[in-house]
């Protein structure tokens, strides 16, 4: 059977100041009534019932995840001692999923991206499946057409078609986020995809490809699977999750298993890692502006400008700002130098300013 699998982690730090480490993107709205998390959920419902929902999150954002999604089985909300990147956590999801179902197959998404439209999503899910029915040690990525340059996607080399599974294709390749120039090559080659962060494979080939290429991790797993439905669940958890090798299953598998294959995504996908990924999502204005919220400008081009509840953000002869306001907080940046938001949040902890983050 077909189990979604979440992953609502995160550290609210690239949408702050509205993300923040207790409120991380995934629990936001953009563009929609219904969080980024909750339209992961959503999208799900044709294919995947809600009986099979699986979210794996921190403790820090459990209780936020249940107040979100109160019609999920709270024995399916698997919670991280502590974030250890996707290999782990995938890994911890793979154990639960075989305890109930030893033929289970995964889809795994992160909680934290738009997708377009759910029933094309969908769509591209059951050829996913049909790849992995016909070929069990499949691991299967969604691969979604780049429309233009960017520099802050990884990126896959199609391969040869798969001779069983026609649209489907082997991956030749993984690359990691390249310059513009290579990744205007990329586009024009028209051999490459994005790679969406969104895979379907077995429960127990997963698991078995983990154990084989992270034995660390693989033994560790095999404790914990021991320890399900024990009392000692808790305490096992504890001592072996955070002392597994903090490692991405890109790097930890992917990139070394052999029977990678990519379908490509009939689906419109963004990651929104920035502030930028509004100017996608959101029309502009006749100014080039990128509005979500009350709103006033003269003389204002290309800014992305996020305001919450009633306040009203008025601007006059600026240009290319990202405007951030929240109750407590407001940002004013260059948005063509949006990657020193990092290097800012680590000056207000150093200044003793946390609760702001």
């Amino acid at each position: 059977m077909l189990h979604a699998v979440i992953l609502a982690g995160g550290s609210g730090t690239r949408f702050w100041p509205q993300s923040r480490r207790a409120l991380p993107k995934q629990f936001l709205r953009f563009g929609s009534e219904r969080t980024l998390l909750q339209e992961t959920v959503e999208r799900c419902r044709a294919i995947v019932p809600i009986e099979r929902a699986w979210v794996v999150t921190g403790e820090a954002h459990s209780v936020e995840t249940v107040r979100q999604l109160p019609e999920l089985n709270a024995e399916h909300i698997l919670v991280e001692p502590c974030g250890r990147n996707t290999a782990p956590c995938i890994g911890l999801a793979a154990i639960q999923l075989l305890a109930v179902d030893p033929d289970a197959v995964m889809l795994v998404m992160p909680a934290d991206h738009v997708i377009r439209t759910a029933k094309q999503f969908q769509r591209t899910v059951e050829q996913a499946v049909a790849v992995v029915a016909n070929a069990p040690q499949s691991l299967v990525l969604f691969g979604a057409t780049p429309n233009y340059p960017a520099t802050g996607f990884g990126y896959m080399q199609r391969g040869a078609e798969l001779c069983d599974q026609p649209g489907a294709f082997r991956v030749a390749a993984f690359r990691e986020k390249p310059d513009l120039a290579t990744a205007q090559q990329y586009v024009a080659t028209k051999d490459y995809f994005w790679n969406c962060g969104l895979f379907v494979w077995r429960a127990d080939t997963i698991l078995e490809q983990i154990e084989r290429h992270q034995p660390e991790i693989g033994t560790r797993l095999k404790r914990l699977q021991a320890a399900i439905g024990t009392a000692a669940w808790g305490e096992t958890l504890a001592a072996e999750f955070p002392q597994m090798p903090s490692i991405s299953i890109d790097y930890a598998v992917l990139e070394r298993a052999n029977s990678v294959a990519v379908v490509p995504a009939a689906f419109e996908w963004d990651d929104v890692g920035s502030w930028q990924a509004l100017a996608r999502l959101l029309p502009a204005d006749a100014d080039g502006n990128t509005i979500s919220g009350q709103f006033c400008g003269l003389n204002s081009t290309g800014c992305i400008v996020r305001s919450c509840d009633e306040h009203l953000v008025a601007t006059f002869g600026v240009r290319d700002l990202i405007i951030v306001q929240t109750q407590d907080v407001t940002l004013v940046a260059d948005k063509r130098d949006e990657n020193s938001l990092r290097q800012l949040l680590a000056e207000l902890d150093r200044r003793g300013l946390s609760e702001f983050l």
